[in-house]
């Protein structure tokens, strides 16, 4: 196993490089980048605004704006070719693309992200100021759609057929098919203040007085706060897994083994829980930290602009508009090697759930 697991972390070094690579290949042609949207602003504004935390002074200086200078930039021509610049030089475009891209990933290694372009932080002190809106959802939309998935999706299995299996599928297919926000607008509009109840708050994950409260207070207040956005999101979260788990129970409960443990005289329960269960569950179980990452980074960007939950899917959505690259770059570095880590504990869970599993003998 040890050997596999050096193998796997080997081969992530490509597929991370390969990542990186093709994303800032895309950047490079993609149209509206940082310089042109400072030029923008600045024209559009007449020159007086100032860059937000790039680390320099490019954007409070003085500019000719009446010669007609041509640029390789849109919306720059009448601007003074030095202040071009002194723009591509605080955004490190004076550079060629593959000095930077190399820069870049050395930097990357030591997990060296520098500064966001439009913000006076760190880009590594930005992501883990957002980092506790994410886990708490993420965290919470994975426990809860596992609590829910597998105990319905065992009794599907052992009521497949019965009118419960019928309606059970019609509700988990309706709250598959009906994206998350449109649960949590229907539900803003219903129970936080729309033409209904007003019942529940719409900001934030905890009151502004939180600080001051108990614990006992601090416990209900966060679980005020979440209820609305947890409730949107596990609605269509959960139907994958029940349908996997009732769909790996039958195929299980077919199997000859099933017969003999019958035959022995064992009960129903005992059949279904002490031989049934663990080769079950093993591709369900197998898939939680996967379950886990996807909820905790692409499952609640729209959930988050809702109820102005500022978390780390609102980061990359508005760092991608703003053109903040090095947010949207440390982003996909950060989740690439994630995702590539959680691969692999995927991997040692399955040995872990069913000993019989052994991927030393498998080529890679």
């Amino acid at each position: 196993m040890g050997a596999y697991i050096l193998r796997r972390i080997l081969l992530m070094i490509p597929t991370l490089l390969g990542i990186m690579a093709i994303s800032f290949a895309v950047i490079q042609f993609a149209p509206g980048g940082p310089v042109e949207q400072v030029i923008a602003k600045l024209t559009n504004q007449g020159g007086s605004d100032r860059l937000g935390g790039g680390g320099g002074d490019a954007g409070g200086s003085n500019f000719d704006v009446a010669g007609d200078v041509s640029s390789k930039y849109r919306g720059a021509q009448g601007l003074d070719p030095e202040f071009i610049k002194k723009l591509e030089k605080q955004f490190g475009f004076d550079k060629p693309p593959l000095e930077r891209f190399g820069m870049m990933l050395w930097n990357y290694a030591r997990f060296d992200f520098g500064n966001s372009y439009f913000r006076d932080i760190s880009v590594l002190d930005l992501i883990l100021e957002k980092m506790p809106v994410s886990i708490s959802i993420g965290l919470w939309i994975t426990l809860l759609s596992y609590l829910i998935s597998i105990p319905l999706g065992i009794r599907k299995a052992v009521k497949d057929g019965s009118p419960f299996d019928v309606w059970t599928s019609g509700v988990v297919i309706v709250g598959y098919a009906i994206p998350g926000f449109l649960f949590g607008i229907m539900l803003m509009v219903l129970f936080a203040g729309g033409s209904f109840w007003d019942w529940f708050p719409l900001r934030g994950i905890v009151s502004d007085n939180w600080d001051q409260l108990s614990w006992p207070a601090k416990i209900a207040d966060y679980i005020w706060h979440m209820t609305l956005p947890l409730t949107a999101l596990v609605l269509s979260a959960f139907a994958t897994t029940t349908l996997l788990t009732k769909n790996s129970f039958l195929e299980e409960i077919r199997k000859q083994y099933v017969v003999t443990a019958r035959a022995k005289g064992l009960s129903e329960r005992q059949v279904l829980y002490g031989h049934v269960f663990r080769n079950a569950m093993l591709i369900v179980i197998a898939g939680f930290p996967g379950a886990f990452i996807s909820a905790f980074f692409t499952g609640s960007l729209l959930i988050e602009n809702i109820f102005s939950l500022d978390g780390l899917g609102l980061l990359g959505f508005r760092s991608v508009v703003e053109r903040d690259y090095p947010v949207v770059f440390a982003n996909l570095y950060i989740f690439s090697l994630l995702g590539l880590f959680v691969g692999l504990l995927s991997d040692l869970m399955y040995t872990w759930v069913d000993p019989r599993i052994d991927f030393e003998r498998r080529d890679i």
